[in-house]
């Protein structure tokens, strides 16, 4: 049963997270009208930064649900296998299918938000962008969960401005996005979900970054238990 509830929840987490960013959107482009001067940017980033605890407080309330496949992923390698085959065959399938109504219901009621994320760039810069970015936001977002785990203000704000920083940097040439759930269901819109270049930077580049960024915070951080042995080790005995 809790299984099935964590699927829901990844289904309705990433159909609302692809409205979420177009609510921005059109707040700021269309209802606003200051989508290309300095003070919309300025809003847009700062309303994208508070949506983003509005999800990080959904994700938490339902236990562990979640809109981005990569998060799923990274918190799956760290468990057994039987909860990564569950990430990989059912988790993962309900988030694309979340993002996928919600950008159809999206287009259908305002089509004048365009057409999502799209590859700018030759294939292997778009691969290299893509991948890079979600490395660090994925070693950021480990890193902070086995740090300090309680801490969900600090934690929540440091992962939101980095996601925001890398968006910022990659957006021109991916689109920033770093969430492959969202990514396919934009190009499923356009009828571009099975082209080389979606799959392998949308799809290929950011799992295997993924895979990457867990593999190093691993190397590079010692589990408790270890530190508090070494601790124990290097006291002097009393007599």
């Amino acid at each position: 049963m809790a299984r099935v509830s964590l699927l829901v929840s990844d289904f309705v987490l990433a159909f609302m997270w692809v409205w979420a960013g177009a609510l921005v959107k059109l707040f700021v482009y269309d209802f606003l009208g200051i989508g290309h001067r300095p003070e919309g940017e300025a809003l847009k980033i700062a309303l994208t930064v508070l949506y983003m605890f509005f999800f990080a407080g959904l994700e938490k309330l339902t236990g562990g649900g979640s809109y981005n496949p990569l998060t799923a992923l990274a918190s799956s390698i760290m468990a057994k296998l039987d909860g990564y085959l569950f990430t990989a065959f059912g988790r993962i399938p309900a988030q694309v299918v979340g993002a996928i109504l919600g950008v159809r219901l999206i287009r259908e009621t305002f089509p004048e938000l365009g057409h999502g994320p799209r590859l700018n760039v030759e294939i292997h810069h778009g691969a290299l962008a893509e991948g890079l970015a979600t490395f660090l936001i994925v070693m950021v977002s480990v890193t902070l969960k086995k740090k300090d785990p309680k801490s969900f203000f600090m934690k929540t704000w440091i992962s939101s401005i980095s996601k925001m920083a890398l968006h910022i940097l990659s957006s021109d040439l991916t689109g920033g996005i770093m969430n492959p759930a969202s990514a396919f269901a934009w190009a499923y819109a356009r009828g571009d979900h099975i082209t080389l270049d979606h799959l392998f930077v949308y799809w290929l580049a950011p799992l295997q970054a993924t895979l990457l960024g867990v593999w190093v915070v691993k190397l590079s951080t010692k589990p408790e238990k270890s530190k508090k042995q070494g601790a124990e080790e290097h006291k002097p005995k009393s007599d």
